[in-house]
C-alpha cells in the first residue's frame, strides 16, 4: 500500500447528471479508486439541471475539495461557475456527447482514467468569461446559434435521437435569414458596427481551420476571442453557419480579433445568449469579460492530447505559477 493509500484524504463531491448513460460506471469507478486512496467520496446524482449550481454551492460551503461536475460541457459550466474565484478546486468527469472542456485541458475521455485523475491529478490555474455576471468556460453566442440550440433542444423533446434532431435544427437555421445588426464597444470611444449572423465570443482563441478546428492550445492567455461573419445575403449567411456547426473550414470568411472586455448593443432589450450550449434571455447591452486564472481545475501530471496540437502550445499555468 503506497503512502496515499494509507493516509485518510479529503474526499471529493461528485455531482453526476443523472441523464448521462455513463452513470452506474462512475459510480463504481468513483467508489473503487476513493477506497484505494483511502477518501470519502460523496456522489450525488441529480436530472435536474437547476439543482446543479446549488450542489455545488452546498460543497464548497461544506469545505469540500475537489467538487466533481460529472457530464457534458453544461455540467461543467454549473459547477464552474461557483469555482470561479475560490479556491475549490473542479474536477471533470466526462459524461456528455462532446466534452469540449474536457479535451481542451487534456483530461482523458475514459471514465476510468479521469475518476483516476482526481486522486493523481495537478491544480492548474485557467481563465474563465463572463457575460452579464454568467460564467462560461468555452463560449458564449448571439444569432443563430443560440436558435440552433432551441431547435435541438425541442427535437429532442420530441423523441428524436440525438444526430437527427442536429439535423433538423440544421434545417431550421437553413429556412431563416439571420441579419443581427450589433455594435462592438471596446472602450468608451472604439465602437464597431456589424450586420451579421452571429457573434461568437471564446474564453481564449478558438482554432479555425485545419486539424485543430474548433479546439483551443491555451486556456490562460487572459483574451476573449470575438468571432463574426460578414453579411452578404442568405447563401452567404446560410453557408457560414453550417461550415461552423458542421466542423467546416471558414476560416477566411471570419472577422476576429482578442480583447479582454468588450460591451454588445444587440438592438433589443433582451436578447437569446447561448453560454456553453445553454440558452438563456439576457438583458441588454451584454457585457462580456475575460477572468485571468479564476478556476482551479484537476488536471493529468501529463496531458491528454485529443487532436495534434504543436508540441509545447498548450500553456496552463500549474499551483506553483
Amino acid at each position: 500500500m503506497t503512502s496515499a493509500q494509507q493516509e485518510t484524504l479529503p474526499g471529493p463531491v461528485c455531482i453526476l447528471n443523472g441523464h448521462s448513460v455513463h452513470v452506474e460506471e462512475a459510480r463504481e469507478h468513483i467508489a473503487r479508486i476513493a477506497r484505494e486512496y483511502g477518501a470519502d467520496a460523496e456522489v450525488i446524482v441529480t436530472k435536474r439541471g437547476d439543482d446543479i449550481a446549488s450542489l455545488a454551492a452546498r460543497a464548497i460551503s461544506e469545505r469540500r475539495q475537489p467538487v466533481v461536475a460529472g457530464g457534458g460541457d453544461g455540467t461543467v459550466n454549473a459547477v464552474a461557475g461557483n469555482l470561479a474565484g475560490t479556491a475549490t478546486a473542479l474536477g471533470v468527469i466526462p459524461m456528455g456527447t462532446l466534452n469540449h472542456f474536457a479535451k481542451d485541458i487534456g483530461l482523458p475521455l475514459n471514465i476510468e482514467a479521469a475518476v483516476r485523475n482526481l486522486f493523481t491529478g495537478k491544480v492548474a490555474h485557467v481563465d474563465v468569461g463572463e457575460v452579464n455576471g454568467r460564467v462560461f468556460v468555452n463560449n458564449s453566442g448571439v444569432g443563430f446559434y443560440p436558435h440552433f440550440v432551441r431547435q435541438r433542444e425541442e427535437q429532442e423533446r420530441r423523441g428524436h435521437v440525438k444526430q437527427v434532431a442536429f439535423m433538423l435544427a440544421l434545417r431550421s437555421i437553413v429556412r431563416r435569414y439571420f441579419r443581427l445588426r450589433i455594435k462592438l464597444h471596446l472602450d468608451q470611444i472604439e465602437a464597431l458596427e456589424h450586420v451579421t449572423p452571429f457573434l461568437f465570443v471564446g474564453n481564449n482563441r478558438y482554432q479555425t481551420s485545419g486539424l485543430e478546428i474548433g479546439t483551443r492550445s491555451t486556456l490562460d492567455s487572459g483574451r476573449l476571442w470575438v468571432c463574426t461573419a460578414p453579411s452578404h445575403g442568405r447563401r452567404n449567411i446560410v453557408g457560414v453557419a453550417l461550415r461552423t456547426l458542421l466542423g467546416g473550414d471558414a476560416d477566411e470568411e471570419l472577422k476576429a480579433f482578442e480583447t479582454e472586455e468588450i460591451w454588445v448593443e444587440p438592438g433589443t432589450a433582451r436578447v437569446n445568449v447561448s453560454i456553453d450550449g445553454e440558452v438563456s434571455v439576457m438583458d441588454a447591452p451584454l457585457h462580456y469579460k475575460i477572468r485571468l486564472r479564476a478556476l482551479r481545475v484537476l488536471v493529468p501530471e501529463r496531458r491528454v492530447s485529443h487532436r495534434r496540437f504543436p508540441p509545447g502550445s498548450f500553456s496552463m499555468a500549474d499551483g506553483s505559477r
